[in-house]
Order: structure tokens, then C-alpha cells, then sequence
């Protein structure tokens, strides 16, 4: 390290320690306004896990759900979702509770669209791209569904960060749910594939849907994600179902973050690929850009999160409980979008 480097870095360590050598408070004035961050951020998220617990507990239980069509939009996820009937149905499917948390949301989002597109009957073919080891699989070959699962290369996946926070079937050997399924029907239904969404093999063809679930804003850049959406319309027959869900920015005037391991779209970008999906014949669901008015919509989650390192203090809080989180210093929330296909066939090119 340079003589230069090594001067910086202590000039910020002295600017930014939260006590001198001498173990007395450190005065300077950056560190008053920064000293006190963490607690902020782990007072935020104390109060805001309380209330989407307490709010979720006092939700009516619904002892038997049905199926039904509700015109799903392409959309943000919401406090209202949440608590709506199609959300409570698909979460009683998976045989998981009802949270407050955007995982929960796309989950039933992409079971909602394939359901009311009628893809959800047995002999139908459904392809998943960065699997990781959701249950949606699992649940789809309950039904006689025939699944491809497929995630990037392990090593890949490492880079873009999804390994460290178990977005990636390196987690789990096979996104088997035993909850869900007995070994012998997943295995006579779902085949397992390593698959680089910036470059599809030409044999994933023929499918009824696919779909993916908060992976294509890790592909490099904001027009990657948007190639991945419009290349995978060629894995499905004509008048097929794509539906994505991505990391959305919800402040569309400004900034956002591009070419970096996470990518946060706007309005804008999503307003601009549907318009180009109309041009190429494909059907895109309405753009709904409703983010939400209630309290579980303007609690907005921010860092440690449970699988950075040295997160002690967040794990005691429980496991997270948000709609919205801070990324980068963005506001982001999970949206959704469908597409069908033209029934024409491929027009992607």
C-alpha cells in the first residue's frame, strides 16, 4: 500500500471510529452524523417486523381457499396483495403462513398468473429460470406439471451475489419441498438444468409458461434483464406465458443503479419494453404502477440483512418482514410483469 493510501486511510478511520485512541467519543463532525446510523437503521426495523407481525396475526383465517380469476396486472407488489383472497389461496397451496414479506408476494404472483392463463392442469410444461430452491417447482409437478428447473452455474451465481443469500440451488441440492411433493413424483416431473439467462440453449423449446423470480435484475445491466424477458418469450409456444418478476425502483425521476451486480428498473424502462413487446405482437398484462398507500407500503426496510456478515443484531430481530427495502440508497419493491406470447410464434427477432 502506497504512503499516499495508507495517509487516507487513516485520516478516515480517525474521522469515522466511533472513539479516539484514548477510548473517548470521537467528536469530529462527520462522525456526529453517522454515529448514531446503525441504531436508526436497527430501530427501523424493530418497529417495522413488530408491526407487520402483529398486523399479519390479526389477519381473518381462511379455513378453505379457492382458485380463482382476478385479471392479475403486471404490478408492484402490495400491502393490499397481501392480504387479499388469491394471496391467502396460493400460500395455503404452499403450506406456508401469510407474511408481509415481497418473497411471499412473487411466489403467488407467478402461481395467480399461471392459474388464470390456464396452465395449471396436468400435462401442461413449465420452465423456471434462477430457481434457486423455491417451492414453485415442487408445487407444479404436484399438479402433473412437467418442470425444467434451471440456475446459473454455481459459479456465476457466486458472483452476482445470489449464492450468499440463497437465491441460488447451490443452497439446496434439488428444489425439492418434501411438504409439497413425494421424491418419485418430483422426479418423474421436474428435470433439473444449469442455464445462463444471458444465453438460453436453443433446446429449451416448446414450453406452455416460464417464468423467473427476482433474477434477471442480477444479469449485469438494466438492457441484459430486459434481453433475458424478451429472449425467454422463444422457449414458449406460440400464444405461451412468460411472467418475471424484477427489483423496482420506485422513485422513477432521478437516478438508479445500472451495470452493477444488482440493477433497480423505473417505470420508464417498463413503460418502454411494453411498448416494444406491442411492436413484436406479444400481449403485455395492464401496467399497474400502484405502489401502495398503507403502512406495510411506506415501511421500508434497511440493511444489516440476515446473510450479510456480522449480523448478530439483525437476526435477533426475527426473520425480515418488509415490501419495500433500500438498495444503494433506492427505494425498491418487487413488480411483476406478464407476457403472452404472439400466437403467430416467435417475433422476438
Amino acid at each position: 500500500m502506497s504512503l499516499g493510501s495508507r495517509l487516507k486511510n487513516r485520516i478516515l478511520k480517525r474521522l469515522l471510529d466511533l472513539v479516539t485512541d484514548d477510548a473517548q467519543p470521537n467528536l469530529n463532525a462527520l462522525n456526529d452524523i453517522v454515529k448514531n446510523v446503525r441504531i436508526l437503521e436497527l430501530n427501523m426495523k424493530a418497529f417495522g417486523y413488530d408491526l407487520g407481525r402483529k398486523m399479519a396475526a390479526a389477519l381473518p383465517v381462511n379455513a378453505e381457499t379457492q382458485a380463482h380469476f382476478v385479471g392479475l396486472d403486471s404490478k408492484a407488489s402490495t400491502q393490499s396483495d397481501i392480504e387479499s383472497q388469491w394471496v391467502a389461496h396460493w400460500a395455503a397451496q404452499l403450506k406456508t403462513a401469510i407474511v408481509y414479506h415481497r418473497k411471499l408476494w412473487e411466489l403467488t404472483y407467478v402461481l395467480q398468473a399461471i392459474y388464470e392463463n390456464g396452465h395449471m392442469t396436468s400435462g401442461k410444461r413449465g420452465l423456471g429460470f434462477g430457481c434457486g430452491a423455491e417451492p414453485i417447482p415442487s408445487y407444479l409437478a404436484a399438479q402433473g406439471v412437467q418442470v425444467t428447473a434451471s440456475d446459473e452455474a454455481a459459479a456465476s451465481a457466486e458472483a452476482a451475489g445470489w449464492a450468499s443469500s440463497n437465491q441460488h440451488l447451490g443452497s439446496s441440492p434439488i428444489p425439492f419441498q418434501s411438504h409439497l411433493i413425494d421424491k418419485e413424483t418430483f422426479e418423474q416431473f421436474v428435470s433439473i438444468r444449469t442455464v445462463d439467462m444471458n444465453n438460453i440453449p436453443g433446446d429449451l423449446r416448446g414450453y406452455d409458461f416460464c417464468w423467473s423470480i427476482c433474477a434477471l435484475e442480477h444479469l449485469g445491466s438494466i438492457d441484459a434483464g430486459l434481453r433475458f424477458i424478451e429472449n425467454s418469450l422463444d422457449t414458449l409456444s406460440p400464444g405461451g406465458l412468460a411472467i418475471h418478476t424484477l427489483e423496482m425502483n420506485v422513485e422513477n425521476d432521478g437516478p438508479t443503479i445500472d451495470n452493477w451486480l444488482t440493477v433497480l428498473y423505473q417505470k420508464k424502462h417498463i413503460e418502454k419494453f411494453a411498448r416494444h413487446m406491442a411492436e413484436k405482437g406479444h400481449e403485455v398484462a395492464p401496467l399497474n404502477f400502484d405502489f401502495g398507500e398503507h403502512p406495510m407500503d411506506q415501511f421500508i426496510d434497511l440493511p444489516p440483512w440476515h446473510y450479510d456478515p456480522k449480523t448478530d443484531h439483525a437476526k435477533k430481530l426475527g426473520d425480515p418482514i418488509h415490501l419495500k427495502i433500500a438498495i444503494d440508497g433506492f427505494i425498491s419493491t418487487s413488480f411483476g410483469i406478464i407476457i403472452r406470447k404472439s400466437a403467430n410464434g416467435n417475433l422476438t427477432d
